[in-house]
């Protein structure tokens, strides 16, 4: 019989957190960002009046003055939008924080809890298997205790080449591993080390003995991607209706004792749950609930690190550095998981694909983070699993009932008191009789009449399975910290061409906005659970996607009304005309902060204002549109697997900074339209100027068409090439 039970040392150390002398060094601190807050607060005072007395310009004009309607009312209605969104994003800059570790005051590796790595994979046509287990491998290779570490493989594609690749990874980590340790190789994944990427690194380490056993494992690395790449041209198909398939790679039971430090390697399972054709799949979340099962009844560690499977451990310390957060007796009790930065390898100099900003989302994690706790990113983030069974010194809730919680398994049951502290057991070799309850547990049936992606494990009723069962968490009174240390921890494949970004955002957009619009919107719902600052970031992220309707707005009316000589906003000699300057100055400056601050240049501010009306009016566009299609039943929940393939033609566009809307062609419909009518109506609209001669009544106008169409050059570059020639 397999044990089911987490390490008897972490309950050891457990019992004893309270009793931790004060003298205890620090695993953490966290510091107030200054100057940043405090001129976070004095520029939010200045922007509210700003914003303030342009709103009673409009809606006063609106009301008692002699204007259009319809152009008003669409351009104010905009306005009220950007204002709304505005207001919610401001809860990220009343206290941003930054933390650092100390893992050197950690207690010895005997005294560690045990941790489980999750990786979810699931078709190896757009997610390379080459790819899939160089972060394998790098998980393989923490610095961790061996014998405390597990790595699970969830492929939901059914694949047999990824199987045979498993195997084929774990053959090369008997060498690879021993390498990494031997050298101290910070960079353990194989194919970032053997690249140039890592020339700095391996320049450090290099002597004769070091050369000699590079070439060799180099060698080994190349023979093994060989033997995967012809496995893959093959066979890469994928099963949709197989039975559940649960298999244990190595086992490190079986092998204790019987190696050096060095030589060890970690439990490594693959687990392919059962997929019907009638039954619901739950897409990734189905995929992380079937994993905290199935490892519940094998390692049962009660920690987890959750990865993309393109996302590989760039720093093997990052499991060290968040158990100084999980056992720093100061919040480890309500502590549901510590999150690290994502950073992608693959972004060009020109950032022009960098769909997520890096200089505002750094700024929001750091600013939720001073809230008590910081959004799940859904990669890269270290999760206390019970978390997600119960509500923060509630432990014994989800044990009442447990087979009305966790389905009929006794051996689930038993490994889940064992995570309170319970009839702990070490764990023994891995028999037949655990992997065929695995395959119960990963079976399609198994969470019929259960509360499995209800209020047990990863929520189902968002596509944005760990965002929003973060969301949750923290409703229920769990926190989170989120840290970036100076070497990226993680290293991940972002998207090289337009096509795949905007799908990948259009999923976002539409997941979170359906969320916000749910029962569990965070202005109703999550004001009534947390705070009204930590609702505000949570509803900023649900509903931001909505200013794309506003930017369409504002993409057609004030060009159509400079066309015909319209006006809509004050005289430049008009008092009120200050109101809208110093929105779009503060608006702008705001940014450039935010950007030069977390190391960004002017380029890459431009580049993020590209790309932020770019994802406006298309993206974010579609995935309000197709919110709406869900509620009126046109249309239903559909998983869309981001490509991670690259195509070298992609490649080199992406590299020169080149846009490329190859295959976008849904997307390129509205944002085309806008482009070539806004460069229409400039030409139309300054030659009734220059004939008007109405220059102060349509400055703003004319301001704001330049403006747009200078941010438009390189779209129209990309729609028509001759143009960049």
């Amino acid at each position: 019989m397999a044990a089911i039970s987490l390490h008897s040392s972490y309950s050891v150390l457990s019992s004893r957190t309270s009793r931790i002398a004060p003298t205890t060094p620090s695993l953490n601190t966290c510091t107030v960002q200054q100057p940043r807050a405090a001129l976070g607060r004095l520029h939010m005072l200045l922007h509210f009046f700003a914003v303030s007395a342009l709103l009673y310009y409009r809606i006063s004009n609106l009301i008692h003055g002699s204007v259009p309607l319809l152009s008003w009312g669409l351009i104010t209605l905009s306005e009220l939008v950007f204002a709304f969104i505005w207001t919610l994003a401001q809860a990220f800059r009343w206290r941003p924080v930054v933390r650092t570790v100390a893992p050197e005051n950690l207690p010895g590796d005997e005294k560690l809890p045990a941790l489980d790595v999750f990786i979810c994979t699931a078709d190896p046509k757009k997610e390379p298997v080459v790819e899939v287990m160089n972060t394998v491998l790098s998980a393989m290779a923490l610095d961790y205790p061996t014998e405390k570490l597990a790595v699970y493989l969830s492929d939901d594609g059914g694949a047999a080449v990824t199987l045979y690749a498993m195997k084929e990874a774990c053959a090369f980590a008997r060498s690879w591993l021993p390498f990494c340790r031997k050298y101290g190789v910070k960079s353990r994944c194989p194919e970032a080390f053997f690249s140039s990427f890592c020339d700095d690194e391996r320049e450090v380490l290099e002597t004769d003995e070091f050369k000699a056993e590079e070439e060799k494992i180099q060698s080994n690395y190349e023979l093994f991607k060989r033997n995967v790449e012809k496995a893959a041209e093959v066979e890469d198909s994928i099963d949709d209706d197989r039975p559940a398939r649960v298999e244990v790679i190595y086992d490190n039971k079986k092998t204790e004792g019987a190696m050096d430090d060095h030589s060890k390697l970690p439990l490594l399972v693959y687990m392919s749950r059962e997929k019907r054709p009638s039954r619901p799949h739950r897409f990734k979340a189905g995929a992380l609930n079937a994993l905290l099962r199935v490892s519940g009844i094998m390692s049962n560690a009660p920690y987890t690190l959750v990865l993309d499977c393109d996302m590989y451990c760039n720093d093997p310390t990052s499991a060290k550095q968040a158990m100084c957060f999980h056992l720093d007796p100061k919040f480890s009790d309500s502590l549901s998981f510590a999150q690290f930065p994502q950073i992608f390898y693959n972004v060009s100099k020109n950032d022009i694909y960098d769909g997520q900003a890096r200089s505002a989302y750094k700024t929001k994690y750091q600013g939720m983070d001073g809230i008590k706790g910081t959004v799940c990113a859904g990669t890269g983030y270290f999760l206390k699993k019970k978390a997600l069974y119960c509500s923060p010194n509630q432990e014994d809730e989800f044990l009442e009932e447990p087979e009305k919680n966790f389905g009929f398994s006794t051996q689930l049951i038993d490994s889940l008191q064992a995570l309170n502290g319970k009839n702990v057991r070490e764990r023994e070799n891995m028999s037949d009789a655990t992997i065929e309850e695995a395959k119960k547990l990963a079976s399609c049936t198994y969470e019929q009449n259960t509360r499995w992606g209800k209020e047990i494990g990863y929520s189902y009723d968002c596509l944005l399975e760990s965002t929003f069962t973060g969301y949750l968490l923290h409703c229920k009174g769990w926190t989170s910290v989120y840290l970036y240390p100076e070497r990226p921890c993680f290293l991940g494949c972002t998207t090289i061409d337009m096509k795949d970004a905007l799908i990948q955002l259009m999923k976002w957009a539409s997941g979170l906005v359906q969320a916000g619009l749910s029962k569990f919107s965070p202005l109703t719902y999550g004001m009534s659970k947390m705070s009204a600052l930590q609702s505000m970031c949570y509803g900023y992220f649900m509903f931001t996607h909505l200013y794309s309707i506003a930017c369409l707005l504002y993409g057609i009316v004030p060009q159509l009304c400079f066309l015909y000589g319209l006006p809509l906003y004050p005289k430049v000699t008009n008092p009120w005309f200050a109101a809208f300057a110093a929105v779009f100055l503060s608006s702008l400056s705001q940014h450039l902060y935010e950007v030069v601050s977390s190391g960004g240049s002017m380029r890459t501010m431009w580049n993020e204002q590209r790309i932020w009306m770019i994802k406006s009016v298309t993206a974010c566009l579609f995935g309000c549109f197709d919110v709406l299609m869900k509620y009126v039943g046109m249309a239903k929940a559909n998983f869309r697997l981001t490509n991670k393939a690259i195509d070298q033609e992609k490649l080199d566009k992406y590299e020169k900074g080149k846009f490329d809307f190859q295959g976008a062609k849904m997307f390129m419909i509205p944002l085309t339209m806008l482009v070539l009518l806004n460069l229409g109506c400039f030409i139309g609209g300054m030659k009734g100027l220059i004939s008007r001669g109405d220059v102060k009544e349509m400055f703003g106008q004319g301001f704001l068409s330049s403006y747009v169409l200078v941010l438009s050059l390189p779209i129209l570059e990309g729609l028509i090439p001759k143009i960049g020639k």
